[in-house]
């Protein structure tokens, strides 16, 4: 009776036994097939990123070409004509003898020279070769020297911890480039300075541009003006910063972007 019940015991913990050692097969095959089943769907969706990657990597592609043509184009055609017109207006100008005439050809030549250096700038915001960190700041320190030059303003220039080829998409260099014209005819006009300081340091992700002078300064909360708003505007559609300060001893104003 005994070796009845021990037979009965042994073989009910044999089916238990046998019936634990299912479940967990069964558990490891399930787990075994949804981490092949994860897997795939990893793969797919990489593969699908992938296809996306490329087919953005070949748009970015096509617009470099169209705006390299255009780029070309502009250099090719308008530069030319706008040339054309200026020699033009030169050899009236020494042909004219009546000097409202010749005020009027002076304002001539002094428009065709600003449409000059409007399209070098826009041919420098097409170029795709320009859209790195050390291109920019090259580019900035260049215009304010060329801007200040006929000015009683002295420029110094700083740059620190600039990684020059980083990159800089065109739509951001072209947002700081129109701060920096800003930031510059606001001192020229306004400041009465004779010292102005434009320093861009790089931290981590993020390019810093600071703009000072030792002018006069003004009360900040009484400005008027589209100046400070139009570079505020274009700091916050590049999801940049934008902060000034003003005393009596001189004006600084800092952007921020992260690259």
């Amino acid at each position: 009776m005994q070796d009845d019940i021990k037979l009965a015991y042994m073989i009910a913990i044999s089916i238990m036994m046998s019936f634990v050692a299912f479940i967990i097969v069964i558990v490891l095959m399930y787990n075994r097939r949804q981490l092949l089943y994860l897997k795939e769907k990893q793969l797919k969706e990489s593969e699908y990123q992938n296809q996306l990657l490329q087919k953005e990597l070949e748009k970015q592609k096509s617009i470099e070409i169209e705006r390299e043509r255009i780029s070309h184009d502009m250099h090719d055609d308008l530069g030319a004509r706008i040339s054309a017109l200026k020699l033009q207006a030169e050899f009236l100008k020494q042909k004219a003898e009546d000097e409202d005439l010749i005020n009027d050809i002076n304002d001539l030549l002094k428009t065709s020279e600003e449409m000059n250096i409007s399209m070098r700038e826009m041919l420098w915001s097409l170029n795709s070769g320009n859209d790195t960190v050390g291109s920019f700041i090259e580019y900035a320190k260049i215009y304010a020297e060329g801007f200040l030059k006929k000015t009683p303003i002295v420029l110094s220039f700083d740059r620190d911890q600039i990684v020059s080829d980083a990159p800089i998409s065109t739509e951001l260099r072209r947002s700081m480039f129109l701060c920096i014209k800003e930031a510059l005819n606001n001192a020229y006009k306004y400041s009465g300075a004779d010292q102005l300081k434009l320093s861009f340091i790089q931290e981590n992700k993020y390019l810093i541009m600071n703009i000072s002078d030792n002018g006069r300064g003004f009360k900040i909360e009484t400005a008027s003006g589209n100046g400070l708003r139009n570079m505020e505007r274009r700091m916050k559609e590049s999801c940049g910063t934008f902060e000034i300060s003003s005393t009596e001893k001189g004006t600084s104003i800092l952007f921020k972007i992260s690259l």
